[in-house]
């Protein structure tokens, strides 16, 4: 393989640019031009791609974002599109390709694929969303931005005898609110796999008044409810004061955690070795802490489960 071109696409996540930069240095050290592709599959669609040195990746693997960017393309989901991708890619000699994205990017190098371009897939996304790796990159640095966050929230919550109901990303996804309601200590955890009853999050807010509790954190995935109705809903019913924050964009930003960097320079440098060997229509996972591959396909058809056990702890350590 004499070229190979790497992209990132979808929602961008902390650790993608430690990814670049793996894909970067183990092609160069294996002596394969490595060619970027801005903007991801916009980019790809209008030839936005240029070789990429040593240089091209230093100082970049603490950094949060994506040094090539990201776009979301609809031109890319049509047939014509597709044939103008394909077509750039021949003309920059491009023989394999890594996409660094979620489960939209996935379906996308699946396409190419079977057009005859080889694609390995690298999982980048915060919400922990695809389900056969154990975690994505991204995902445990937003987890511990959160918890920064929660943490302040804390502070100005017990200085006013506040609830305070903390919105987090992961429309379908409540890993974020999971992992860092457990860790954060939260009285109750709202996710999009569980059902749940105002009351119980009532009942909770009133036991911990009445033992002289100062403050009370809520984790709410996005989309599960409407944080603002909830608050006054709750507010409504225990007369505990309820402040809403809604943490956003802020979530996706910042400098990757040691494991996202570690996590995505074993998965860059894995991706440039599978290709190497011929591989095709691939995504790299984490399995029992080792790196592991298997079919995009068969890898999006996974279903995601949601950890009930780790669910249940958070209700018996918050009581």
């Amino acid at each position: 393989m004499k070229a190979i071109g790497v992209l990132t696409s979808g929602g961008d996540a902390p650790g993608m640019n430690a990814a670049i930069r793996a894909v970067v240095r183990s092609g160069i050290y294996n002596n394969i031009k490595i060619m970027g592709i801005q903007r991801g599959y916009n980019g790809l669609i209008n030839g936005d791609i240029k070789e990429m040195d040593l240089s091209s990746v230093a100082d970049i693997i603490h950094r949060g974002g994506t040094m090539l960017k990201t776009a979301r393309s609809e031109e890319f989901r049509t047939e014509e599109g597709r044939k103008k991708a394909l077509n750039v890619l021949k003309v920059f000699g491009i023989e394999g390709l890594v996409v660094i994205g979620g489960d939209g990017s996935f379906a996308g190098a699946g396409m190419l694929s079977e057009a005859g371009i080889k694609t390995i897939g690298i999982p980048g996304t915060i919400d922990n969303d695809l389900a056969y790796t154990d975690y994505t990159i991204g995902f445990d640095t937003t987890v511990n931005t959160v918890l920064d966050a929660i943490s302040k929230i804390r502070d100005t919550s017990t200085s006013h005898g506040r609830a305070s109901i903390v919105e987090v990303m992961g429309r379908h996804c409540g890993d974020i609110a999971l992992y860092a309601g457990l860790a954060g200590g939260a009285e109750s955890i709202i996710v999009p796999e569980e059902s749940f009853e105002i009351d119980e999050v009532c009942k909770k807010l009133i036991q911990g008044r009445s033992r002289g509790k100062l403050h009370s954190i809520i984790m709410l995935s996005e989309g599960v409810g409407n944080a603002f109705e909830l608050g006054k809903e709750i507010e409504d019913v225990t007369g505990i004061e309820t402040k809403v924050t809604v943490l956003g964009h802020i979530q996706r930003g910042g400098n990757p955690s040691a494991f996202d960097r570690i996590l995505a320079s074993k998965m860059g440098a894995y991706a440039v070795e599978l290709l190497m060997k011929g591989q095709s229509s691939s995504v790299i996972g984490m399995k029992h802490n080792q790196l592991m591959d298997m079919d995009i396909h068969e890898a999006l058809a996974v279903e995601k489960k949601f950890d009930k056990d780790m669910y249940a702890l958070t209700k018996i350590l918050s009581i």
